[in-house]
């Protein structure tokens, strides 16, 4: 097949996969989760700022009313902030601040960290879309925070991703999603290495048929050259050995 039918097949072949890959590789009802660290650690009377992120597969409404919440001890615990309202736990009073950095992402920072603050807190989210109405999860294994007597540097945990709601617990992505995902960045990384390889073909039976053969007329040049170099060769080491043998020859001071 030659290379201008082989181009455009295989363009043609990766646009198709990449159709059917886009269609399915968000699933609204399956691809949301919010990550946050694992764990961290500060010391006492020092400051704490957990970090997360979300996200989601759904179109947002002109105004999502974003709303970010914090849960304290265990998955159905104690609200102790929420972005609406605002509404801040008496024991976090003056002590607890959001800070959102664009859409998906932001930081929630403790100060003044007490002992009774060692806990493990649970970042919950909350958002208006534009066609499938309000929509809220939270993280399933949180962040936990380890208060220390003395002062050291705050330490981080992994980053974990949760795909949970409040009422439906969800799992991981299909192998089955996975999959068509994957698949048109094969297609396409195949439709490249093709393309590479049908390149190197052409061009290097280009060069072999451009290569003109060695004649008689240069292999005789060839001759000629490796004749000349030889005899001057000969003859410089003649004039060595016949200025050599008229050196005179050098006598002793006193013997003369």
């Amino acid at each position: 097949m030659s290379l201008s039918l082989l181009l455009p097949l295989l363009l043609l072949l990766l646009l198709v996969s990449l159709q059917a890959g886009s269609s399915e590789a968000c699933n609204p009802k399956t691809d949301f989760g919010i990550k946050q660290p694992e764990s961290l650690s500060a010391p006492k009377r020092g400051s704490i700022c957990i970090s997360f992120s979300y996200f989601h597969c759904w179109d947002l409404a002109t105004d999502p009313r974003l709303s970010v919440a914090l849960r304290r001890t265990q998955f159905h615990g104690e609200t102790i902030y929420n972005s609406t309202g605002p509404f801040i736990h008496e024991d976090y009073k003056n002590r607890i601040a959001l800070d959102l950095n664009g859409q998906n992402s932001g930081t929630l920072c403790i100060s003044n960290l007490r002992k009774e603050d060692e806990n493990r807190y649970f970042f919950r989210v909350q958002v208006r879309t534009l066609r499938d109405g309000w929509h809220l999860w939270q993280s399933i294994p949180g962040t936990k925070l380890t208060i220390t007597d003395a002062a050291q540097m705050t330490t981080e945990g992994p980053t974990t991703t949760t795909l949970v709601a409040v009422t439906t617990i969800t799992k991981d992505m299909s192998m089955e999603t996975v999959v068509r995902v994957a698949l048109p960045i094969a297609v396409f990384k195949t439709a490249i290495l093709g393309l590479v390889a049908c390149l190197w073909w052409k061009r290097s039976k280009v060069q072999l048929h451009s290569q003109p053969p060695l004649g008689p007329s240069a292999m005789g040049s060839s001759h000629r050259v490796a004749n000349d170099l030889s005899s001057q060769s000969c003859r410089k080491e003649l004039d060595f050995s016949t200025s050599s043998s008229k050196t005179p020859k050098m006598t002793k001071p006193g013997l003369a």
